[in-house]
């Protein structure tokens, strides 16, 4: 069975290399993008009111083996000066204008990564690891951002309660148009077992 363990900055350091690891194999980015990547996540864990959730394999029960890292989510209060916050919130305001804006972002959980090992998706863990990181924080909504695509993540997000904020959005310097979805919390339905 899955166990989520919930981490500080502390924690995730100290695991660092191997949730890049998890995001590597989930998402499968060029090479040359890890090292940015790792970069940012150590960023990321500086945030205010930062926290991850690890879901854990456990190892053998006779076996001196820990319990491998199958997947991690983590959050934080999003606020000025952090550059997701600042570049998806001002394009919100042109877009929707400033009251739309401010009702989205003005304290949102913003949910930088759910990711889970190929071999583990499709069983509820993502979904576990989402509600878990939005229980009980005291943000009036979430946000996130994810591939503008059918896929899994974008299912699972739309099930949970996240509605689109805006479809076919691309980061300056990108490429890949993405979807900035956005949920009230506590968000909708029950957390599975």
């Amino acid at each position: 069975m899955i166990q989520l363990r919930r981490v500080g900055p502390v924690g995730f350091a100290a695991v660092l290399d191997i949730v890049l690891g998890v995001y590597a194999a989930a998402m499968r980015p060029p090479e040359d993008q890890l090292a940015g990547r790792r970069a940012i996540m150590r960023n990321h864990a500086t945030y205010p009111d930062f926290t991850c959730l690890l879901a854990e394999a456990p190892g053998p029960p006779d076996g001196p083996e820990p319990a491998e890292i199958v997947g991690f989510a983590y959050g934080f209060h999003g606020a000025p000066g952090q550059w997701w916050h600042d570049v998806v919130r001002r394009a919100l305001e042109d877009l929707s204008g400033a009251p739309a804006s401010e009702d989205w972002f003005g304290d949102a959980l913003e949910i930088a990564e759910v990711h889970v090992l190929p071999g583990h998706q499709s069983r509820g863990v993502g979904r576990r690891m989402l509600h878990e990181i939005c229980a009980g924080r005291r943000e009036r909504t979430a946000v996130l951002s994810t591939h503008d695509a059918p896929t899994a993540a974008r299912h699972l997000y739309r099930d949970v309660g996240f509605e689109d904020l805006m479809t076919r959005f691309t980061f300056p310097g990108g490429y890949e148009d993405y979807v900035i979805a956005g949920a009230r919390l506590p968000l909708a339905g029950a957390a599975p077992a």
